[in-house]
């Protein structure tokens, strides 16, 4: 930055000055407003208009107001460069008065300018002569601007350049701006004030400098322990991001993104799992016990030429024990047993469920016999359908049928499938050659169910005097593990009320909670609508008591459970397989009881909703026996599957003869109830005195007999 000084105090940068004055040249002689806005002809077209792109600047600004036009033309045309009446002729004539100068010198400037640091100009020049720029500069006695060097800033060049650079005498302040200041005071470090200094500074009294040195002492010493503890919390920090690290680099090398393929599969020996350990589905298990006599003897089976089973499929509802016949299988044979779910196979990474399967089957081959079970086997076994989203869902189950047809003869490894969907599997997995075998595991009948109870009640402490056949009789349709959570709860509730062993109230209060949800001791219900829940439910123990083929009744209750506000159980002696017309016609006349007992206690206007329960099942049997079991005359042995595609005729039969039935059956239920009024109240009464009798308190109440005070 090279600076002119024009007037006394103002200060201005040489380069701001020569736009200035370039400007004020081409317009001195029109204007004194010295700026180069006349663009618009093409006469002005001249050096001036090269040099509008750089900042213009007015005479206030540079500090030359004072100056007068002839004086300011004078300076213009003694500082700015000119040609010489031999360069101007130079010009015209075509040749130009300036020559190109390809030796380089020292600086920026002195390359644009023609001069370089110092009093006396260098020989090195791009004009041929000197300029009044050049003579002003030259009569400059002090140059107040440090010139740039050219050069690269490399150590090298830098540690020569101070080492041969002379001393430059340093910038006045004066001459500096205060921009520049910024920049050469920015680095230099903040001087340290002693404590001494500070003190005195602060004019500290004598008494409390010592009290301020203290503090100052223990200040630094909390905050040095401060930033001790810092450190080491960071370094902790540090250490612990590094193992976490490292143990998640350790998981993702054994995830099948990196290693491609699962570790060993490990088999299990199932020697605790027999048959015995199996109650309720005799069927299946006599027909893997021919799995078991082949795994522990297959040439009994080879001996005449045939090809032993590949695949056991084991079909039925959940909870009927399939998962614990595969284990009973493969421990009777005492055989290595491997268990996968089937969504084991499934994963996000293309081939990873084929390269699992290819592992399982190469490790069971390797411990032949051997029993392989595949749990919910649909997930990985499903139909094959063409799927744009997953373009690779099929290579596992490719791959399972390709391993279970590729087995060798007699090569003892059996594979067992469990499923509760078998519509859902792929049509080549079921075929014989792979799933040779389809057994069904059905929920267990009463017979089963007693079974399954008493090997459960065996596990717990329980009354001698319970029968599980009375609770088998109840639980219709439930499965083994619904059975073992029954026990379960039963337990769970003798332990909630004290008592030391498990008793048939705790289980009668567990098989509730199952069907009808848990009680609702805390609902408060007032006088009459007990009074009318305790009618109602009396209604449906009448009507079963004294109808033929009728259900035999094992409890009636007013207890609050689930959404009902009571309820009356039947308990068949055994499970029906298929029912008559006088039966259906029973449970309907039972179904109809509760609402006859409200119409004939409170009158046709004060009957409630709580009988909407029953004649949803009273029309469904209904409408079975019409046009499903052909026990309609009128209508005859013909099945009406689809209504609607029925005419409307046969439609307004089908419905006349519903309608039929339910109104003979609400006439049986009420001259059956109008015929025991008495035995009516007084089992009404009793509900609403003890909320629950059993069978046997029932009978006693319908006898006239008086009941024990519980």
């Amino acid at each position: 930055m090279f600076s002119l000084t024009a007037q006394p105090q103002v200060t201005v940068p040489l380069s701001h000055l020569i736009n200035v004055l370039h400007s004020m040249k081409t317009s001195v002689g029109s204007s004194s407003s010295a700026t180069c806005t006349s663009r618009k002809h093409k006469e002005h077209a001249s050096d001036s208009d090269l040099h509008c792109t750089e900042p213009m600047w007015n005479l206030r600004e540079l500090g030359l107001s004072d100056l007068g036009a002839q004086q300011l033309n004078e300076v213009v045309n003694r500082v700015l460069p000119r040609l010489s009446p031999q360069e101007v002729s130079l010009s015209l004539s075509g040749q130009t008065a300036w020559r190109t100068s390809h030796l380089s010198t020292h600086s920026f400037f002195c390359n644009k300018h023609g001069f370089s640091y110092g009093a006396m100009p260098m020989p090195i020049i791009s004009r041929q002569h000197p300029s009044p720029l050049q003579t002003v500069s030259a009569d400059l006695q002090y140059w107040p601007v440090w010139v740039q060097s050219r050069g690269f800033k490399t150590l090298r060049s830098k540690t020569r350049r101070l080492q041969s650079a002379p001393e430059r005498p340093l910038e006045s302040e004066g001459f500096t701006p205060s921009f520049m200041r910024g920049f050469l005071t920015r680095d230099k470090g903040i001087e340290v004030e002693s404590l001494d200094s500070l003190l005195k500074n602060k004019n500290i009294p004598d008494g409390q400098q010592d009290s301020f040195k203290r503090g100052f002492a223990e200040g630094f010493l909390k905050a040095q322990a401060l930033t001790q503890r810092t450190q080491d919390s960071l370094r902790r920090t540090r250490l612990i991001l590094l193992v976490l690290l490292l143990v998640g680099l350790y998981g993702i090398s054994k995830t099948p993104f990196i290693s491609g393929l699962d570790s060993a599969v490990d088999p299990v020996q199932m020697k605790n799992v027999t048959f015995e350990h199996v109650k309720g589905v005799e069927e299946a298990k006599n027909e893997l016990q021919e799995v078991v006599e082949f795994l522990k003897n297959p040439q009994k089976f080879t001996a005449l030429g045939g090809k032993l089973p590949k695949g056991v499929l084991l079909v039925g509802p959940p909870g009927t024990g399939k998962t614990l016949l595969a284990r009973a299988v493969a421990g009777e044979a005492d055989v290595p047993f491997y268990y996968a779910s089937g969504s084991e196979f499934d994963e996000m990474f293309v081939g990873v469920g084929a390269s699992r399967i290819r592992n399982l089957f190469r490790e069971a081959k390797a411990n032949a016999p051997c029993v392989i079970f595949i749990d919910e086997l649909d997930s990985v076994g499903g139909k094959r359908i063409e799927s744009p989203m997953h373009p690779y869902s099929r290579q596992t189950i490719n791959q399972l049928l390709a391993e279970m047809d590729g087995f060798k003869p007699n090569e003892g490894v059996i594979i067992i499938g469990a499923t509760n969907f078998p519509e859902a599997l792929d049509n080549a997995l079921i075929r014989p050659g792979r799933f040779d075998m389809q057994v069904t595991v059905p929920k267990p009948d009463v017979k089963g169910r007693t079974e399954i109870l008493n090997w459960y009640l065996k596990k717990i402490k329980v009354d001698p005097a319970i029968e599980a056949n009375i609770i088998a009789r109840g639980t219709v349709g439930f499965s083994g593990a619904d059975l073992e959570n029954l026990v379960n709860q039963a337990a769970l509730k003798a332990a909630v009320d004290g008592k030391d062993m498990v008793t048939m109230k705790e289980l009668e209060f567990a098989k509730d909670k199952i069907l009808m949800g848990p009680e609702r001791r805390s609902a408060e219900i007032d006088k009459k609508n007990k009074l009318i829940t305790a009618y109602h439910e009396s209604g449906h123990a009448i009507v079963a008591y004294y109808t033929k083929d009728a259900m035999p009744i094992n409890k009636a209750t007013i207890m609050p459970r689930g959404p009902s506000l009571g309820h009356v159980s039947m308990l068949p002696e055994n499970d029906r397989w298929s029912e008559t017309r006088s039966q259906l016609l029973a449970q309907m006349d039972v179904s109809m009881g509760g609402r006859v007992a409200e119409e004939i206690i409170f009158g046709h206007e004060y009957i409630t909703t709580g009988a909407s329960s029953d004649f949803d099942s009273a029309t469904k049997i209904a409408k079975m026996m019409v046009t499903r079991f052909g026990m309609c005359e009128k209508l005859g042995v013909m099945t009406y599957i689809d209504m609607t595609s029925q005419s409307p005729e046969t439609q307004a039969a089908v419905e006349h003869e519903v309608r039929v039935l339910l109104k003979e059956s609400y006439e049986r239920a009420k001259a059956l109830l109008k015929s025991h009024a008495k035995e009516h109240k007084n089992l009404a009464d009793a509900l609403l005195m003890y909320e629950t009798l059993d069978a046997k308190e029932i009978q006693l109440v319908l006898e006239g007999k008086t009941l024990e005070t519980r």
